[in-house]
């Protein structure tokens, strides 16, 4: 199936086409999935990339960091990106329906075209439970809010930006059992940078959990992968990921 994208992908993107006629690449000659060459992540901020001719029905743009351009995905049909990203989660965390979803989001929800939050909202709305929603920057109703759902023994998934979890986390202690809490995305210039292990410990302490969840998205591909603690990411099925020299598409 790989090997078939890959030729549609060489016959219908016409970036990708060139891409391979620079580096002197025959799409015939390559059997096997190692064999195909990366398109560098960088060219979704330098060109328009397209597969056949369309009219994108939305175009997402990645958080990117201060002074620095976007990546722009356009994207042909948006079922595709809610039956990807909401079958991704229930295979991880269950069905929607039975989990209150809160997003804090500030970084994202104050910037139009955000895949992230095109997801959150998304599941918000699937789960259907009237406590669900966003918050910006409304940490004392959120706290009011987690409390509630903790009396209630609802399951809850806090889904965050890493700044604003911490910022919540220094201002209040609270004890979680039946929330997830889940981090996603780094500082975006609004605190100072620190590696996951410290991040993880602060929360730990301020929420009283073992784990902290984590969520990696691209915006370039639309794809999700889950981290139930530690740092190890797992991915659905149709995910896989390869590594190769950011400067090398061979290697």
């Amino acid at each position: 199936l790989s090997l078939e994208v890959f030729r549609f992908q060489c016959e219908n993107n016409p970036v990708y086409k060139d891409f391979l006629q620079a580096l002197k690449v025959d799409p015939a000659t390559v059997r096997e999935l190692t064999g195909i060459p990366f398109l560098p992540a960088s060219f979704f901020k330098s060109h328009e990339l397209k597969t056949t001719a369309f009219k994108p029905q939305v175009v997402f743009e990645s958080s990117g960091s201060s002074g620095s351009i976007n990546s722009r995905h356009l994207l042909k049909d948006l079922s595709l990106y809610e039956d990807s990203f909401t079958k991704g989660f229930e295979l991880f965390y269950g069905p929607v329906k039975e989990c209150c979803i809160i997003g804090l989001l500030p970084s994202y929800l104050e910037r139009k075209y955000s895949s992230l939050v095109y997801m959150v909202d998304k599941l918000i709305h699937l789960s259907e439970h009237p406590q669900s929603g966003f918050y910006l920057n409304e940490y004392e109703k959120l706290f009011a809010v987690l409390s509630e759902l903790e009396k209630q023994q609802q399951k809850t998934l806090l889904i965050a930006v890493t700044f604003a979890l911490l910022d919540f986390a220094e201002k209040y202690f609270l004890p979680l059992k039946f929330t997830t809490v889940m981090e996603t995305g780094g500082m975006k210039g609004r605190k100072e940078e620190m590696i996951r292990e410290e991040v993880h410990a602060i929360l730990k302490q301020s929420f009283s959990l073992e784990h902290i969840h984590s969520e990696y998205g691209m915006t370039e591909l639309l794809s999700q992968a889950y981290s139930k603690g530690e740092g190890i990411f797992n991915c659905p099925p149709w995910m896989k990921v390869l590594m190769r020299d950011e400067e090398d598409p061979f290697l």
